[in-house]
C-alpha cells in the first residue's frame, strides 16, 4: 500500500484538528500541510504536490463554495490530484457543482461521517486512485426525493434495481456492488443495463462517467445540460 500525501483545508480549528487526528490513525497517510483558506489551499497544493486534498466547502475569503471552486480549478492545474470535499450540506447543488468538470478523483463526504475512520480512509484512497466517492446518505436523499416525484421513472425499477442504482451512484464498481448486495458480477451487469435502459441514460462502463449521469438524473437534471453551481446568496 503506497503512502499518500495529503493537504487538509478547513477553517474551523476544532474540525481541522479532529480531521488531522483521524487521518493520523490511518496507516499510509501523511499530512504535508493544513490550512484554513482558499488562497492558502492553492499555495499548499503548489508547494507540496499532494496526492489528495481533503477540504471543507466554505472557507475564507467568502465562505461560499471555495472548496468546490478549488476542486474544479485543480482539474486543469493538477489533473492527477484527488479531492475529497467534506460537507455538512445535503444540498445536491454542491454535489453537482463538484462533478461539473468530471467525477474522476472526486469525493463528497458528510462531516458527520468523518469520524468513521474506515469510511474516511476508503474515500481518500478511492479519490487518490482516480475513482469517485459520493456519501451514501446524499445518494439516499436523492433517491427518496425522486421516488416521491410524480411519474418518476424510478417507479419502473424493481427493488433490486433501486439497490443497484443507489450503490452505483456512490461510485461503487460492479464488483463492489456485487459483493455488497451478495450478487454475481453478471447479475449486476444485467441490472445495470436494465437501469440505464429504463431511465433513458446512455450506458457507460466507465465508472466515473456513469456516476455523473446517475447523480445528475437523481438530482432532477438532464445529464446533457451544463451544471449550475449552488446559490451564492
Amino acid at each position: 500500500m503506497r503512502e499518500l500525501t495529503l493537504v487538509v483545508a478547513e477553517d474551523n480549528l476544532l474540525v481541522r484538528e479532529g480531521v488531522l487526528r483521524l487521518v493520523a490513525e490511518i496507516e499510509g497517510l501523511r499530512v504535508a500541510a493544513s490550512c484554513s483558506s482558499f488562497d492558502d489551499l492553492l499555495a499548499a497544493v503548489d508547494n507540496f504536490s499532494p496526492d489528495v486534498v481533503v477540504t471543507d466547502i466554505r472557507m475564507p475569503p467568502d465562505h461560499r463554495d471555495e472548496g468546490i471552486r478549488a476542486a474544479n480549478r485543480f482539474r486543469a492545474s493538477h489533473p492527477e490530484l484527488g479531492v475529497l470535499v467534506l460537507s455538512q450540506f445535503l444540498d445536491p447543488a454542491y454535489v453537482l457543482a463538484l462533478l461539473e468538470a468530471g467525477t474522476r478523483g472526486r469525493g463528497y463526504l458528510l462531516k458527520d461521517r468523518v469520524d468513521e475512520v474506515d469510511r474516511l480512509a476508503r474515500a481518500i484512497r478511492t479519490v487518490a486512485d482516480g475513482g469517485s466517492y459520493i456519501d451514501d446518505d446524499v445518494v439516499d436523499v436523492l433517491v427518496r426525493s425522486q421516488t416521491r416525484s410524480v411519474d418518476s421513472p424510478l417507479e419502473s425499477l424493481s427493488t433490486r434495481e433501486i439497490e443497484v442504482l443507489t450503490e452505483m451512484a456512490t461510485g461503487a464498481t460492479n464488483a463492489a456492488i456485487a459483493e455488497s448486495l451478495c450478487l454475481s458480477a453478471h447479475s449486476v451487469e444485467k441490472h445495470a443495463s436494465a437501469i440505464f435502459a429504463k431511465l433513458g441514460l446512455a450506458e457507460d462502463v466507465e465508472i466515473n462517467r456513469r456516476v455523473k449521469a446517475v447523480v445528475m438524473f437523481l438530482a432532477g437534471r438532464d445529464p446533457a445540460e451544463p451544471v449550475a453551481g449552488p446559490g451564492r446568496g
